[in-house]
């Protein structure tokens, strides 16, 4: 079975690649066929002896066997839950009560799903408690540190095998082996691997969503291998072995086993994550020579083969997507500026990397060349209208760091003061403000306040100090990162009597 069209194609006169395969991927053609096939037969309740419901049993049955054997567990071990989300929070609950003996501490990596954080909150709020597992700055793991902080009350691990925002993969395999060693079981959210392959290692529960492979939205499935201590929390009934309640959708199960197995089965499969990681290195290597001041984030080896992030200094992420959108290319972002909450993304703040103008390409099945090629040519146009609008300048491509320094933003800037004992500075609070330049950028978003320090760091010797006031979330974490990019001294921060005061001395 070769691989499937990507979104749109063949079905809207007007086709738009589609590089968000991440969040969800186009309904695999296998997928439809089932779908539309099973609503004639799998209407009935399976539960029930009669001819309809005796059909509706033998599909469902089949499709947990396919899943099954996808996942690499045993059919009875698996079940389907109406989305990965309820997947992910009836596998925590369930597991956590089943250990309430053994502890109430549910140990997570930092970079985990937003339905795990949601789920190990509701766990603290219960009296239990939560410890979290800090990454890489490419947003990995080490294994090292899961054998550190298990302790004897350790009552569940969570860890992804692959992350949903940069692709990096999880070292699940040595952690299902030093969890079973301490008598722990391991739980795994591989919603965005499992397409790829099963999640090797002797993991304990696994959590996945059928709309991350091209099944249709509103499927989920959790596996519990035997031997799991489980105690199944929340609405219960006697149907999927009393751990996902509620009269089964069973031509969407059908429809997500189809489309998993279709992608899984011949060697077209392989061929074709080789191609997309082919693509996807190709992104990665040709993005930050053609476009100046970009860090390209996540493990460049162990990682998915469809999923590469990075992001751009000096430029709003949203405008960024609204840009790129009406170009023709639909994709996402972890930037604060691109969320209701201004929050930046919480996998990259634990990577400690840049959030402002992040871009996120997840290329689903069957992606076209063409079209990575006509994005690596509108990018750099783009991404330079953004930063004009902002009254930046960026460098030439293939200029270096050195050369770069003076040719970021243009122009001096409103918000700086010269004096520390300005208005500006006595907003800060604790010990006063260092000589220097304050450049005043409360009540502005990212990514204005780096835009202001990269103003202002010219205007100081080396060795001088820059201390921007801000109350935007993603400064404490774009600021730094800006440091890295541009070879300065991040020296830290402060309370402020707004927001906090971050303070930069120049080196180059």
């Amino acid at each position: 079975m070769g691989p499937p069209p990507t979104a749109a194609r063949g079905t809207n006169v007007g086709y738009v690649p589609y590089f968000d395969a991440a969040s969800a991927a186009p309904l695999h053609p296998v997928a439809r066929e089932a779908l539309l096939a099973s609503l004639d037969e799998g209407w009935a309740d399976p539960a029930r002896l009669y001819r309809e419901g005796r059909r509706g049993r033998l599909l469902l049955d089949a499709a947990r066997e396919a899943a099954a054997e996808a996942v690499g567990c045993r059919p009875d071990e698996l079940v389907f839950t109406p989305s990965g989300t309820q997947a992910v929070h009836a596998g925590v609950a369930g597991a956590l009560a089943g250990r309430r003996r053994a502890g109430r501490r549910l140990l997570h990596s930092a970079v985990e799903h937003s339905s795990v954080l949601h789920a190990a909150e509701a766990h603290a709020a219960a009296g239990g408690t939560v410890a979290e597992l800090a990454v890489d700055r490419t947003g990995r793991v080490a294994a090292g540190d899961v054998a550190a902080a298990l302790t004897p009350d350790t009552a569940l691990v969570a860890v992804q095998s692959a992350n949903h925002e940069v692709g990096t993969e999880q070292p699940v395999e040595e952690v299902a082996e030093l969890c079973q060693e301490a008598g722990v079981p391991l739980l795994v959210d591989a919603a965005q691997s499992l397409a790829w392959g099963p999640v090797p290692g002797a993991w304990s529960l696994l959590t996945a969503s059928a709309h991350k492979w091209g099944g249709p939205p509103g499927v989920g499935l959790l596996a519990v291998r035997k031997g799991t201590r489980f105690a199944p929390q929340g609405p219960r009934d006697e149907r999927e072995a009393g751990r996902s309640a509620g009269f089964e959708n069973i031509p969407a199960v059908v429809a997500a086993a189809a489309a998993l197995r279709a992608l899984r089965s011949g060697p077209a499969a392989d061929t074709e994550a080789a191609r997309l990681r082919e693509l996807v290195d190709r992104i990665r290597t040709r993005v930050p020579e053609l476009v100046p001041d970009v860090e390209v984030v996540g493990d460049p080896v162990h990682r998915l083969p469809h999923l590469v992030t990075f992001s751009c200094l000096y430029v709003d992420g949203e405008t960024l997507l609204h840009e790129l959108d009406r170009a023709g290319f639909s994709v996402s972002s972890g930037s604060s500026c691109t969320s209701s909450t201004l929050t930046p993304s919480h996998v990259l703040r634990a990577m400690g990397v840049l959030s402002e103008g992040n871009v996120r390409i997840s290329l689903p099945y069957g992606t076209a060349e063409a079209d990575v090629e006509r994005f690596l040519e509108v990018l750099p146009g783009v991404v330079r209208s953004v930063r004009e609008r902002l009254g930046v300048r960026g460098a030439e491509p293939g200029a270096g760091a050195a050369d770069t320094a003076g040719a970021a933003p243009q122009g001096p800037s409103p918000a700086v003061a010269a004096e520390p004992a300005g208005a500006a500075a006595e907003k800060a609070a604790g010990e006063a403000v260092p000589a220097g330049l304050v450049v005043d950028s409360l009540g502005r978003r990212c990514p204005i306040p780096v835009i202001e320090l990269a103003k202002a760091i010219g205007q100081v010797p080396v060795g001088g100090t820059v201390t921007v006031l801000s109350d935007d979330e993603a400064a404490r974490q774009d600021i730094p990162a800006w440091c890295g990019m541009r070879d300065q001294e991040y020296v830290g921060e402060r309370a402020a009597e707004r927001g906090a005061a971050y303070m930069v001395r120049r080196r180059v």
